[in-house]
Order: C-alpha cells, then structure tokens, then sequence
C-alpha cells in the first residue's frame, strides 16, 4: 500500500464518519484547525484506520501528527514495518 492509496483511504474515512467533504481534504490540512478533528475523533479515526495496517495503533505515534500528510507518513512507516516482519 502507497502513500496514496492511504491518503484515499484517510479521506473516505474523513468524508463518512465525520460528514468532510472530501474535495476540502488536502495531504496539508491541518487535523485540528483545518478539519476539526479532536482528540475523540481522532481515537474514532484510529480505530477505523486500524484495518489498514493491521496491527493496533499506538496512541503515542499520533501524539505528534498535525496534519494529514503526518497521518499518512506515521501509517506508511507501519505498514512498511508489518511487511518488514511478516
């Protein structure tokens, strides 16, 4: 999985759960200020990322993201990693 197939992923998830049209979502969109995304629906879009990399999220790796490009970096790491150890 690309980093663009992620970041797809992200904006389905953004436009069905959190009702975020999804033409507005840009990889430099800003979680909280840009799409109002706090830290509830941030746990609600952990758990729906979750399938994605298949394995559970650490709350810690999300501590520090901002943006949705910092999402999309912070899964593809994992989902890099779980190819490294499958």
């Amino acid at each position: 999985m690309n980093k663009d197939d992620i970041f797809q992923r992200i904006v389905a998830i953004l436009g069905e759960t959190f009702d975020i049209e999804p033409a507005t979502i840009r990889p430099e969109s800003r979680l909280r200020e840009d799409l109002d995304i706090d830290s509830i629906d941030a746990v609600d879009l952990m758990v729906q990322l979750k399938p994605l990399v298949g394995q559970r999220l650490q709350p810690e790796i999300f501590k520090t993201v901002k943006t949705i490009a910092d999402v999309v970096d912070a899964l593809h790491t994992l989902v890099d990693a779980g190819k490294a150890n499958a």
